[in-house]
């Protein structure tokens, strides 16, 4: 059986009607809840992310997000897209069953970009964190039960966007000074902080990362069921990690095909990679269609709509051809 091909989160331009049509269209199987950053601040990742928090606001500086006392414009602005959005969806997935991801900022990216009143990153503070990581929980789960409401046949499928987590674990997020870094954060902090909250979700919960060295091992203890990287910044050195997270049962969801324009391979090239992982690893090529699910490396946002939408056509034939042919 194929595990199939999804998107990552972010498409070109600013139209919900036409982002979710290429959202279901491309991926009938797998479809997913699309990010338009393209329409400013409040519509990224982490603006989507800061107007699903409960009890907790923040506002756009120069710098970026800061946290602030109450609501403002850039809070509700971020809550009408994110509305907008869903209505979008919901008219594209009527009568669908089947699984359906949706995507919001992990709560150590989202401490590494919201800024406290002085203009320092919430990471800096313990007590900050948890009250963000606790009041994002709390987000998530009223936006998960209102996705349920508007499609009730889907298996909803939370992805935690996570670029920033190999940094925060390694001491590499720049102060708002840019003259030195934060503290490293004590990795079972990370990790339990993680396993909360992906308790808030009884489906699967994947986390997604488009830097290097993404954490897999950590991942899999902290209990996410699946992980999502830029297959080309995988090194040799990753190989214990990943034979282990598939042997454990956990998904890899292989960004294989650039988020950017340029020229595509054809489909089955594009998951030469993959095999060539699976031989290395001495993993049997039949477990390989349901191990992966192939998607482009990163969001979409900085690629052109016709680009954007060639390359979730060549995802979905690119896991044909790794079900097809495994070896």
């Amino acid at each position: 059986m194929s595990a199939g091909a999804t998107g990552v989160g972010s498409l070109p331009g600013g139209d919900a009607r036409e982002a979710a049509r290429t959202a279901t269209g491309s991926f009938e199987d797998f479809p997913y809840l699309p990010e338009l950053p393209a329409r400013g601040p409040g519509a990224d990742m982490i603006g989507r992310s800061i107007g699903l928090l409960v009890d907790m606001y923040a506002h756009v500086e120069p710098s970026g997000w800061r946290i602030s006392d109450r609501p403002g414009r850039d809070t509700r602005r971020a809550r009408s897209w994110l509305g907008e959005d869903l209505d979008a969806l919901e008219e594209f997935t009527q009568g669908y069953t089947g699984r359906l991801k949706i995507q919001a900022v992990g709560p150590w990216t989202l401490a590494a970009a919201l800024e406290l009143h002085g203009g320092e990153a919430m990471l800096q503070d313990a007590g900050a964190c948890r009250d963000l990581a606790g009041s994002l929980a709390e987000g998530l789960r009223e936006h998960l039960a209102d996705v349920r409401k508007r499609i009730p046949g889907a298996d909803v499928v939370l992805q935690l966007d996570e670029p920033s987590l190999t940094a925060v674990l390694l001491g590499r997020v720049r102060s708002a000074s840019g003259y030195r870094t934060y503290r490293a954060v004590d990795r079972q902090v990370v990790e339990g902080t993680l396993r909360d909250l992906f308790a808030v979700h009884d489906g699967e919960v994947i986390v997604h990362s488009c830097a290097p060295e993404v954490p897999f091992g950590l991942l899999r203890r902290a209990g996410a069921t699946g992980v999502s990287f830029d297959f080309s910044l995988l090194t040799e050195r990753e190989d214990d990690a990943i034979g282990e997270a598939v042997e454990g049962g956990t998904k890899l969801f292989a960004g294989v095909v650039a988020g950017t324009d340029g020229p595509l391979s054809d489909p089955g090239g594009s998951v030469m990679g993959v095999r060539k992982l699976w031989r290395r690893l001495g993993l049997a090529p039949g477990t390989l269609a349901e191990s992966v699910v192939v998607t482009p490396s990163c969001g979409l946002a900085g690629a052109s709509p016709a680009y954007a939408r060639a390359v979730q056509a060549h995802c979905v034939r690119a896991a044909r051809s790794l079900a097809d042919n495994p070896e």
